[in-house]
């Protein structure tokens, strides 16, 4: 882990750096730094002031009055001339793209595990596009339920696809392929027809629905924060059974508990990938691509290969983005469809390695 963590973290910070120095809008290294540099002094510097404001009012203490009224006045300013473009718009859509790319390389190699199956993937299975349809109808409903419906959503996904390719015990890869990809093809329809019929009733984009950080808020880096932390965490922090896992049936008689982390597992791909839906639409194939890049430079074990999958796939989504906004500048590109250029060939060509018996999970 020393030797590869250090280069992952070096390519993720060099990844962010130029996510927020390149887009439409020509930006030198000072307005970057300097943007940078204004915001996180305004959010500390307004963070401590609230705080000591707080114990102010609560201890009657007229020196922290004075100290938090000294600390506002020094965060407040003029800020910076690209402030805006830097800080409320890039700064945003890069890092939500690093956590969503996060959560779905680690939600795409706990699938491939689980399923003891190379070529799975939460957007090839449909889980992503159940999540989707969740978020379509909560729209009609009530817009602030679309995070609790594209969770339920994507449950009920795992759980029919699951069902309709299981046989005698076992998930056959064509099988699960096939129901996943017609089960993907079938809710993406419903959805794109919520999108059509009701376009003012839905807040939905044609954008969102095909993968997009545009409009991405500081709130929304904060809820994939929190769910992809915990999300890679909790996989890295269980490795040993992922790595039992693929043996199946024969773990049980080295003390797994299959059936329980079976559902465990499921439960942890179905949220990872209902939130980065959520936040940012249908992005496919990052979790094929990244867990596959990563095992033949790391090896099968999931004691590196889980985090190591999560930080090349916050990578991978990051360089994605940022080919979205500036390949056909200043025209944005959905991401989703950036993604899928890159991915779709490389599934078709693990497909073919799959089919002359050269590819294991």
């Amino acid at each position: 882990m020393r030797k590869w963590l250090p280069a992952l973290l070096a390519l993720s910070i060099t990844s962010i750096f130029l996510g927020v120095y390149f887009g439409p809008v020509s930006l030198g290294l000072h307005d970057v730094t300097e943007s940078v540099t204004y915001g996180l002094k305004t959010t500390l510097g307004n963070g401590l002031s609230w705080i000591l404001e707080g114990l102010a009012e609560v201890t009657h203490s007229q020196t922290l009055e004075e100290v938090s009224r000294s600390i506002a006045e020094r965060v407040s300013g003029q800020p910076p001339r690209y402030f805006t473009i830097v800080w409320q718009i890039r700064m945003p859509e890069v890092l939500l793209a690093y956590l969503v790319g996060l959560a779905l390389a680690s939600a795409g190699v706990t699938s491939q595990a689980l399923f003891r199956n190379p070529l799975a993937d939460p957007y090839i299975i449909g889980i992503s596009s159940g999540a989707a349809l969740g978020s379509a109808i909560a729209t009609l409903v009530n817009p602030t339920y679309m995070a609790p419906f594209a969770l339920v959503f994507a449950f009920l996904s795992v759980f029919i696809v699951y069902t309709i390719a299981r046989t005698n015990g076992t998930v056959p890869v064509d099988t699960l392929l096939l129901a996943g990809i017609a089960y993907g093809f079938l809710a993406n329809a419903v959805t794109w027809y919520i999108y059509v019929t009701h376009p003012h009733e839905s807040t939905l984009s044609w954008m969102w629905l095909l993968g997009s950080f545009n409009g991405s808020t500081w709130r929304d880096v904060g809820v994939m924060l929190v769910v992809s932390t915990l999300g890679v965490l909790f996989l890295t922090w269980r490795w040993r059974e992922l790595n039992l896992i693929l043996l199946g049936e024969e773990s049980i008689a080295l003390g797994l508990d299959l059936h329980l982390y079976r559902k465990v597992f499921l439960g942890v791909i179905a949220t990872l990938t209902a939130f980065a839906v959520y936040t940012s639409g249908i992005i496919g194939f990052v979790g094929l691509v990244s867990p596959h890049i990563m095992r033949l430079l790391l090896g099968p074990n999931h004691r590196e290969l889980t985090p190591a999958t999560a930080l090349f796939g916050g990578v991978l989504l990051v360089t994605a983005d940022l080919l979205a906004r500036t390949v056909a500048k200043p025209t944005v590109i959905p991401v989703g469809v950036v993604t899928a250029l890159m991915g779709a060939p490389f599934f078709l060509y693990l497909l073919m390695r799959h089919k002359r018996g050269e590819l294991i999970a």
